[in-house]
């Protein structure tokens, strides 16, 4: 398992670092989307989660769930087209599980994929995920230093 700053990043996932959002393949096309622990500890405490609905069509850079934390109102926007098999309700009442668990119970939805071959091409491993999290961080880190000073 990666580790950047303390959270972890799983190798078996797929990441797309500057949406802050993790993919499993589930099988048959299926694939499973959530939050990476790293985008929630920049975050800070969840507020509400709302995933979008089953039984849509989502596109490419489309929402697939509403995050909102004490600070912001946020999209999470995704990296590949396809139809929500099923979206992760218990979130609604419950959106600290997201950050408790964000790579078990903490999912958003199940897409069924347009492309995931192609897709996936476009995400990155959980190794190079973490460096380029690490570089993410530096940038967030020089800009808040920048706004401040």
């Amino acid at each position: 398992m990666a580790s950047v700053k303390g959270s972890q990043l799983p190798r078996e996932l797929f990441y797309d670092v500057e949406n802050g959002l993790w993919y499993r393949p589930r099988g048959g096309g299926v694939v499973e989307i959530g939050m990476t622990s790293v985008a929630l500890a920049m975050a800070a405490a969840l507020v509400a989660v709302t995933p979008k609905r089953a039984g849509r069509r989502i596109e490419k850079g489309e929402a697939c769930a509403v995050v909102e934390t004490g600070k912001t109102v946020s999209a999470a926007r995704v990296a590949l087209s396809g139809f929500i098999e099923e979206s992760n309700e218990v979130l609604l009442g419950e959106p600290f599980r997201a950050s408790r668990d964000p790579y078990g119970e903490g999912w958003l939805i199940r897409l069924r994929a347009d492309d995931w071959q192609a897709a996936s091409a476009t995400l990155l491993p959980g190794d190079k995920a973490a460096k380029a999290y690490a570089l993410k961080l530096r940038r967030e880190k020089s800009r808040r230093r920048a706004e401040e000073g």
